[in-house]
């Protein structure tokens, strides 16, 4: 399996933009819950990578090597920023634009300004920075790799600690909002709560039946 490089990194570093962030989101595909995104700045170092040894795709990398790494990119990285598109904003706008309003906000929380971008497969067309913009960027490029993990480790402890409190008997520390098959049994059980995105499918339908 082949790791993340920084490859688009250098192509910016080389022409004097070094505060290039990683993008990556989580969540875009849960039936309850915001989709959260993450920027992450890394040091125009080649060494980063020793520094981030173990780092890629958070779909690659288990629960308890997740936070542990979580933690370590917050040490390593010269900035991170998460930002948010809530359930209702997805309903409202779509989740591709609820998803580029997370993106945008996770940019705006950095603490210092990024220069130019790299960013799995979705454009911001509002942002007025150079990007680069590819497909599985999030296992090929080590900042978006970043991005993913701190976007997902934020998303699921958002799930299990504020989800799970305000509304027990759903199972979101376990499936985080996804659509399991104990999320779907939930769903006819207990109805919809006001965490779930009324415009997705299997919640529409549970609405439809009440």
């Amino acid at each position: 399996m082949d790791l993340p490089t920084l490859e688009a990194e250098e192509r910016f570093w080389a022409r004097g933009m070094q505060r290039v962030a990683g993008l990556d989101e989580a969540g875009r595909g849960a039936w309850a819950g915001p989709v959260v995104a993450a920027a992450v700045i890394l040091p125009c170092d080649a060494g980063v990578h020793a520094a981030l040894k173990g780092v890629r795709d958070s779909k690659q990398v288990s629960p308890a090597t997740r936070e542990i790494l979580a933690a370590r990119i917050v040490e390593v990285a010269l900035a991170v920023g998460v930002g948010r598109g809530e359930q209702q904003e997805i309903d409202a706008l779509g989740i591709v634009p609820a998803t580029r309003l997370a993106m945008q906000r996770a940019l705006a929380a950095l603490s210092v300004a990024a220069e130019a971008l790299v960013i799995d497969a979705l454009p911001l067309p509002a942002v007025n920075l150079p990007q680069d913009v590819f497909p599985y960027a999030d296992a090929r490029s080590l900042s978006v790799a970043a991005a993913s993990i701190i976007a997902k480790v934020s998303r699921d402890r958002w799930m299990v600690d504020v989800a799970e409190a305000d509304f027990p008997g759903y199972g979101f520390a376990q499936h985080k909002g996804y659509g399991t098959r104990q999320h779907r049994a939930a769903l006819d059980l207990l109805g919809v709560c006001p965490i779930h995105r009324l415009t997705f499918r299997p919640v529409t339908v549970c609405l439809s039946a009440d």
